[in-house]
């Protein structure tokens, strides 16, 4: 018998090959399709580009079989992703229903004053995510109300969006509740409160400056400056109108962040949530519910039907105000199928290129080229970065570049906490900002953007890895294994 054929390791131009071809289909999307480019010319794009890596792994006698089951394992990873979006979209439809989501917008437009709105926004998404450690429940539940509030003062959703990710990411990236949290120390050996605390030197300065900025755009936005009364008056009254509103269709929320606070796994914590807001809309919207039941229906038809609708399809509320309408009209897990798509051939691609050793290749590069901390600790950030981008998880991007730079950084004399703040301050972070990344279609898909200017917005997400590698070049806060505590 004859010996199988051993796959042979890719050169680098091997690797390059795959990400040349992603970036210019990409660039061509958005080019062709400007904001529907997530709408599946995107996933083309990706799907091409894992086409062309296994041709590559094909002749570098790599199987099929192999390479189809490092595709089935990355899509594998998604499903707890994806059953949490499926809750999420179920939890928007009901929230919404309910008066839940409505509640919170018409308290909000009363509460806050529009000129430190997006600051006061950041501030609160931040309390909440470091409360429960989730940035994806926090951007679902008070991330959702605050898109509605903005819309009301008629200021940019697109701003609002980066301040709800960058409270949403700090309070997650501080949490001891956070899975990413705990994950990054335990991939770079080092113990959970002493992570935490080392990473409050980048963290708090990146959150202060974010503050400021949020600040400045406010008081210099017009349209907070206007105060838009008249606007806000009929959003109000269009509420009111539409729905029961009272503190007490708030409870669905209190019950969704204390399951989250008491380490409920997300996706029960969420499907509850979603089937407490039913309940709710049951007892306090019949009036909505009724004008929304088809003709012929009796009030128990009535009632299943447009609950259950709410869950799979979301809710359309007729207002006579066509904005209006369109912020109360969404949700239900239909909403959340395009975001699905995205992120399953997203993983896909990036489970093939990690199956060919491909990721592997340009680590091996750039360790050759990084002499100093400051390079080691700006190639780690490049890394996390770049596994973002290409494996399109943050979990991905926190374990296998801490993995593969574990050694190194031991090699150099340098503390663990050194390498999970990195890991951190570049792989959660910049999670967000990538559209086909797990969380960055999350957001796209659970705060109902329409572009990815949002992203621009996201002071914390993009501050964060930059003052971490200014901190690596000037040698402040990096801690060595030698170093008195």
């Amino acid at each position: 018998m004859s010996e199988a054929i051993q796959p042979k390791a890719p050169s680098f131009i091997d690797a390059v090959i795959p990400l040349i071809a992603l970036v210019i289909m990409l660039i061509a999307s958005v080019q062709l399709f400007d904001d529907n480019s997530s709408y599946g010319p995107n996933q083309v794009a990706l799907l091409l580009s894992m086409g062309i890596a296994i041709l590559i792994g094909l002749k570098n006698n790599y199987t099929w079989d192999s390479i189809e089951k490092a595709i089935i394992n990355g899509i594998s990873i998604s499903l707890g992703a994806i059953l949490i979006l499926l809750a999420v979209g179920a939890l928007i439809g009901t929230w919404l229903l309910s008066g839940t989501v409505p509640t919170m917008v018409y308290y909000g437009l009363q509460v806050i004053n529009p000129s430190w709105f997006y600051a006061a926004t950041c501030l609160v998404c931040g309390i909440v995510a470091m409360s429960i450690g989730s940035s994806w429940t926090t951007a679902a539940t008070v991330g959702v109300a605050f898109i509605g509030i903005a819309n009301g003062f008629e200021m940019s959703t697109a701003v609002t969006a980066g301040a709800v990710i960058s409270g949403a990411y700090f309070g997650d990236k501080l949490s001891p509740l956070s899975e990413t949290t705990n994950l990054a120390p335990a991939v770079a050996g080092t113990e959970l409160f002493a992570h935490i605390r080392y990473m409050l030197w980048t963290t708090i300065p990146s959150i202060s400056i974010a503050l400021i900025l949020f600040l400045f755009i406010g008081f210099n936005d017009s349209s907070a400056n206007d105060g838009n009364t008249a606007s806000i008056q009929t959003l109000l009254t269009t509420l009111e109108s539409t729905y029961h509103i009272s503190v007490v269709n708030l409870i669905p929320l209190a019950v969704l962040l204390f399951l989250a606070y008491k380490k409920m796994p997300a996706f029960p914590a969420v499907a509850i949530g979603a089937l407490i807001g039913a309940v709710w809309a049951a007892i306090f919207q019949q009036e909505l519910i009724l004008s929304m039941a088809g003709e012929g229906l009796t009030s128990v038809q009535g009632n299943l039907t447009v609950i259950w609708t709410a869950f799979f399809d979301g809710v359309v509320v007729e207002t006579g105000n066509g904005e209006i309408d369109e912020l109360l009209s969404r949700g239900g897990m239909s909403s959340m199928l395009n975001t699905i798509w995205l992120v399953m051939c997203a993983l896909s691609f990036g489970a093939v290129l990690e199956h060919l050793g491909m990721l592997r290749i340009f680590v091996e590069s750039i360790l050759k080229a990084a002499k100093s901390t400051g390079s080691l600790i700006t190639s780690t950030v490049a890394t996390c970065i770049g596994t973002n981008l290409i494996t399109a998880d943050q979990y991905m991007a926190i374990v296998m570049p801490g993995r593969m730079y574990k050694e190194e950084y031991q090699r150099r004399g340098l503390h663990p906490t050194v390498l999970s703040r990195t890991l951190e301050d570049s792989g959660t972070i910049t999670s967000p900002l990538i559209p086909w990344n797990t969380c960055g279609a999350f957001m796209f898909g659970a705060l109902a953007l329409t572009s990815y200017d949002y992203i621009f917005y996201c002071f914390f997400n993009l501050i964060n890895p930059i003052l971490a590698i200014v901190y690596a070049y000037v040698g402040y806060k990096i801690k060595y294994i030698n170093d008195k505590a």
